[in-house]
């Protein structure tokens, strides 16, 4: 009896312990849900009166992730920054409970404006692919009712003064009342986002920026005239100076009282523009007064061209008395990466721009680091077909090849400070040799190089072979240094885990191996020719070089050759519907070895006269239609 009542205590106790962990659990999932639930979440702080803002500026910007699985900074995943008290974020990832919706999922997809608590960090969206400002501006009214739903709300609306913009500030204009149309009906209809606001839940101001900063709007209104006249006023700044960070800053300064006042309101940054931006170095100081008030930026702009600075700007007189051609002029509208990540080979008039995936770098960091979207705008886009320069849109950049905004998730730059930027390539020997060798600048071909070669006798084809030859002799060294750097790297590239480092740096060790076989078995097979070569065909008198599947000049170049195709085939492989891959293709498509042929040409056959006859006399009094008179185009 004693031995079976003790067993009975026992085991009665175990079932309580475990009983009382499920009742723990249980009660520890139905807490995170209801803080995962931002519809029924209220903010303790929002009506504190104790809260205060910091007016120092923070040390560093940028997301705290250095890469790797944790990724803080993930595009489709918010990082949230919450007190001491609460559960770590792998604490929160472990329990299998909390899941959201798939609609959920996939507004967070598309943006993830922050719900302005300023207890949260939360990332925004680096990047959403459309073909018109229509839609954009669609997406953005949606965002606004969704900032009306948590409390009274002030939009800020940003218009670049560019001429590049002209048309597109017109198709703005014609959406702009539609868009306060729609949230008037939507009020009238008692929606509960308008109805729980007694007076004036939404207000406008309008900002305009070009060398200088002009506040159209200075006091927030709600008359819905005043702010169509505002906008229909604009005036083109031709300057070509577009100070984007300071407008935004200013912007900022002037409207944080509204953050921090009461009644406060939540603050949303609309901007549209067309650039880059020229004054890059207020970037940070925009982004850390926007992050510290809990302004989500949002900006309707174009795709920044893949690796590149500058784009091609289709620009047509807009005057039908001067001359109608096509004039394509550079505008700033990249890079999409804070230092170029890829070495670029070719030209730049030869190498076909293509979208990157993402907008510039710098206004797309502002939208990531402040919880907003970058809309990425492009008349063209299409991720089906070649785009032709004859297909581009006037005022609008050409850009050959789009690709899926869902493949290209993946392939997000770092949106992180420059100190973090510098210590993503300290950590990684790869990541910087791939950056040290982009910024050698283009890595450009042997510019039509000899491929014929006529035989008139053993001296003169010699001399020939030789002048061929120097050509290749100034590329060489250049390409072998970049190949060193490369080199260097290579110890490091198993330890890259982003696609993105892992495509860029495998592409540029691969086009780099290709243009080394290339340079160099041209002029190794140069240098073997002036030893002496008989035709096989004695009727012939000339060599042709073309190129060949088989390098057969040197063991080493052959061995080069082969770890330059495993290194593209990988890209093609692991990196498909990008421009990476893109670009290996057009790589693999063109043979890395040199091959003689010979043909006739009839180089050494007797000259013959040349005929009496040679035609009617020109008339050079011929009369010329006049051609429109032709202007210089403006500052776009």
């Amino acid at each position: 009896m004693p031995a079976w009542f003790s067993s009975l205590i026992l085991h009665l106790g175990i079932l309580v312990g475990l009983t009382l962990i499920v009742v723990s659990e249980q009660h520890q999932q139905l807490t995170l849900i209801l803080l995962s639930d931002s519809q029924s979440y209220d903010d303790p702080l929002a009506d504190s009166q104790e809260f205060a803002t910091s007016e120092m500026p923070q040390d560093e910007i940028g997301s705290s992730s250095s890469g790797g699985s944790s990724d803080a900074a993930m595009l489709v995943s918010p990082s949230l920054a919450l007190p001491p008290a609460s559960p770590s974020r792998n604490e929160i990832e472990d329990v299998p409970h909390i899941t959201q919706p798939t609609e959920v999922q996939d507004e967070i997809r598309l943006a993830t404006g922050a719900r302005f608590a300023e207890t949260l960090v939360i990332k925004g969206a680096a990047g959403a692919g459309a073909t018109g400002t229509s839609g954009a501006v669609d997406r953005i009214t949606q965002e606004i009712l969704l900032s009306l739903e948590e409390r009274r709300t002030l939009v800020v609306w940003f218009f670049d003064q560019s001429g590049s913009l002209e048309r597109q500030r017109g198709e703005i204009l014609e959406r702009f009342g539609r868009i306060y149309e729609e949230l008037g009906v939507i009020e009238a209809a008692g929606n509960p986002a308008f109805k729980k606001h007694e007076n004036k839940p939404l207000l406008t101001s309008i900002v305009a920026f070009g060398e200088n900063v002009s506040f159209l709007i200075p006091k927030p209104t709600d008359d819905i005239a005043a702010i169509t006249s505002a906008v229909s006023g604009l005036k083109t700044d031709s300057s070509g100076i577009e100070r984007t960070f300071h407008a935004v800053h200013q912007a900022a300064s002037r409207f944080r009282q509204f953050r921090t006042q009461e009644p406060r309101r939540n603050v949303l940054f609309v901007i549209f523009t067309d650039e880059a931006g020229d004054d890059e170095a207020e970037l940070d100081s925009a982004v850390a007064i926007c992050r510290r008030h809990a302004i989500p930026v949002y900006c309707v702009g174009v795709p920044a061209p893949f690796g590149r600075r500058e784009a091609n700007i289709k620009y047509v007189d807009p005057d039908p008395k001067y001359d109608q051609s096509v004039q394509w002029i550079g505008v700033r509208q990249g890079p999409e990466s804070y230092l170029p990540e890829l070495v670029k080979i070719g030209s730049i008039d030869s190498e076909e721009p293509m979208d990157s995936g993402f907008g510039p770098y710098s206004l797309t960091r502002l939208c990531y680091e402040t919880g907003g979207v970058f809309f990425a705008v492009h008349p063209n886009r299409d991720e089906r077909r070649e785009v032709s320069r004859r297909e581009t849109a006037v005022l609008s950049a050409q850009l050959s090849f789009f690709f899926d905004p869902q493949i290209m998730l993946n392939y997000r730059p770092d949106y992180v400070s420059i100190k973090e930027y510098q210590k993503l390539l300290t950590e990684n020997k790869a990541r910087r040799a791939l950056v040290e060798a982009a910024e050698m600048s283009w890595l450009t071909p042997m510019e039509r190089p000899q491929l014929l070669f006529p035989k008139v006798n053993d001296a003169t084809l010699a001399a020939l072979l030789s002048k061929a030859q120097h050509g290749a002799a100034v590329l060489e060294p250049h390409i072998a240094r970049i190949h060193h750097v490369l080199k260097e790297g290579e110890v490091d590239r198993p330890r890259l885990t982003k696609p993105r480092w892992q495509a860029g740096y495998d592409l540029s060790m691969g086009r780099v191996l290709a243009l080394k076989v290339r340079t160099e078995g041209y002029n190794a097979i140069l240098a073997k020719a002036k030893q002496g070569m008989r035709f096989e065909d004695p009727k012939n008198d000339t060599w042709r070089l073309v190129p060949s599947e088989e390098v057969s000049v040197s063991s080493t170049l052959e061995a080069q050759a082969k770890a330059g195709k495993q290194y593209l085939e990988r890209v093609v492989n692991e990196h498909p519907g990008t421009p990476w891959a893109l670009l290996a293709k057009i790589e693999l498509q063109q043979p890395f070895g040199w091959k003689w042929q010979e043909m006739y040409t009839g180089v050494n056959a007797p000259r013959q006269a040349a005929a009496d006859n040679a035609g009617p006399p020109r008339d050079d009094k011929a009369q010329k239609i006049p051609r429109p008179q032709r202007r210089e185009p403006p500052k776009l």
